[in-house]
């Protein structure tokens, strides 16, 4: 994967039509086969600063340099936060309504954190916006393909979202062990679908996507 370089440039151009704030929006842990998905947001207004050196997709950044980078992206935009929705939720309502459901909570979040959520532009990675599909009152939201790699405040989302995740997958190994969930962070690696088979799923594994017979 080619590295990209992140800019303001899209986030510019809505502040100065007229946003209040842009949102960037990201998700995580869409394809594991264990654990929640989560949605991150983050969100920035005229008033930020030069953004953290190296901000890049999380995809493109080793662990450890996530691990660093998460707490400045924190402190460089005006607020972020983090939607989850369980395994349960997403065999019982599917992975696009759970995305919506994590994004919702994250938006919660930010609107409790005092967030003009309403006159901001949410800038949302890709050409989905399973948002709006969670919501009862539309937002305005403005998806873009690549934004991950293109758009510094969906990398902020992106990395916080990922260092979130991967932290609570961390945790769990610790309680469920024999899974490898600190290395492969739920995902299904031949490690992992070697103890589900050995092992059998547990409650944080998505029953509705295993294909290995219990």
């Amino acid at each position: 994967m080619a590295v990209c370089d992140p800019t303001l440039e899209v986030e510019l151009g809505l502040l100065a039509e007229g946003a209040t704030c842009v949102i960037g929006c990201d998700e995580v842990g869409r394809g594991a086969l264990a654990g929640p998905v989560g949605v991150g947001v983050a969100a920035i207004d005229g008033t930020l600063g030069t953004m953290p050196v190296g901000l890049r997709d999380s995809k493109m950044l080793s662990q450890p340099r996530r691990e660093a980078l998460a707490p400045l992206a924190v402190a460089w935009v005006l607020h972020s936060a983090v939607g989850l929705a369980s395994a349960r939720e997403v065999d019982e309502i599917g992975i696009i309504a759970a995305l919506g459901l994590a994004g919702k909570r994250a938006l919660a979040e930010l609107f409790a954190a005092g967030v003009d959520v309403r006159g901001s532009v949410i800038l949302l990675d890709g050409n989905d916006d399973y948002l709006n599909k969670a919501l009862a009152t539309p937002l305005s939201v403005l998806t873009r393909i690549k934004a991950d790699q293109d758009c510094a405040s969906v990398s902020a989302a992106s990395v916080i979202a990922k260092v979130h995740r991967d932290r609570l997958m961390i945790e769990a190994d610790a309680v469920t062990p024999g899974y490898g969930w600190a290395g492969n962070k739920g995902y299904g690696s031949a490690e992992h679908m070697a103890a589900i088979g050995r092992l059998g799923p547990t409650g944080l594994h998505r029953k509705s996507w295993l294909t290995i017979s219990a």
